[in-house]
């Protein structure tokens, strides 16, 4: 009987630990299915190393969008920057193909980021922070990839998430109106900067704590450039500044805790990268799109990925906590 047609499917860990061992010619004592996100993640650990075996889904990334990480990855390495990157097998793969279930599906077996994700940064961890993001945006705004990754513009942050909202808002209407017109503010704000003289290049368009971990020496290692693409480069400081934001608006810091952090950080980049007032006035208007690019996302992906809380609670609450966010620090008549 034929394998009935299949959209996303979970590879064996315990069938993986054999062929990852053959492939990379080391014993691998465990290889642990670790999350399914974005992608599946499996922990996989030797006598005295670990790794993180990421399988992409096959809706999610194509062969050539994998290349290009890899690529953006290895650059990085290359320059002595914090970073997780790939391992090649006996035979120099780095990206290894399977026949699951619904087709082709790549995997890439990476380092490991040493340490702990950290949620409140001390000032030595910031002030690393900040320049290691600063060496990979002079990298990041010269290299050429082998393919083109998302430009995240914005069109693909906003104009075209709207088109997939109607759905989703039929039943609750001003939500779904709201949305809409400060998305329209927002454009119109962020279009009221010179953004031709924005820094752009690559960005990692998600650099919340849980993507960088921090050793017993507060050294940093970024990882998951999975949502790598092109774009203004300070809106890999808005990322980390939705954290601070994110905070300090449930109270888990103080403003003045968060605008402490956030200098910290400002002033660390600049000692290695400009950074002007423009960019960093315009970080609130593209944190809202931030959130509006991943709601998106959401809706595109639904059926692999968001279906376990994307529902209509889900997308009340995420509404009021954007307008929480924008009446706080966005400011349309200035």
């Amino acid at each position: 009987m034929p394998i009935f047609p299949t959209q996303y499917s979970t590879l064996s860990s315990v069938e993986l630990k054999n062929y990852l061992q053959n492939k990379y010619g080391f014993a691998i004592l465990v290889c642990k299915y670790l999350l399914r996100g974005v992608n599946d993640h499996y922990l996989v650990e030797t006598k005295d190393k670990k790794f993180i075996f990421r399988i992409y889904r096959k809706s999610h990334r194509s062969l050539e969008e994998i290349r290009s990480e890899i690529a953006f990855l290895e650059t990085l390495k290359s320059q002595g920057i914090g970073v997780s990157y790939p391992i090649s097998t006996i035979n120099q793969d780095q990206i290894l193909e399977f026949n699951a279930a619904e087709g082709t599906r790549y995997g890439v077996l990476f380092s490991y980021a040493e340490g702990l994700s950290v949620n409140r940064l001390n000032d030595v961890q910031l002030s690393n922070f900040g320049k290691e993001l600063a060496r990979i945006h002079n990298v990041s705004c010269n290299i050429k990839l082998p393919y083109e990754r998302k430009s995240y513009d914005l069109n693909m942050t906003m104009r075209q998430p709207l088109q997939s909202f109607k759905p989703i808002f039929e039943n609750i209407p001003d939500q779904g109106l709201w949305i809409k017109d400060t998305i329209d503010k927002v454009i119109h704000k962020l279009e009221s900067f010179e953004l031709s003289e924005f820094s752009y290049g690559y960005c990692h368009y998600d650099l919340l704590p849980k993507n960088f971990h921090f050793d017993n020496k507060d050294n940093i290692t970024f990882f998951d450039f999975d949502f790598l693409g092109k774009g203004y480069l300070v809106n890999d400081i808005m990322t980390f500044w939705i954290h601070l934001s994110l905070n300090a608006t449930f109270n888990k810091m103080s403003q003045e805790e968060a605008d402490h952090s956030f200098n910290i950080l400002i002033k660390s980049y600049r000692e290695v990268r400009q950074l002007s007032e423009d960019e960093i006035a315009a970080i609130p208007y593209l944190s809202f799109a931030f959130w509006i690019f991943y709601m998106g996302y959401h809706i595109e992906h639904f059926d692999d990925f968001s279906n376990t809380f994307f529902n209509q609670k889900f997308v009340i609450e995420r509404v009021e906590l954007i307008k929480t966010l924008t009446n706080k620090y966005c400011h349309f008549n200035t």
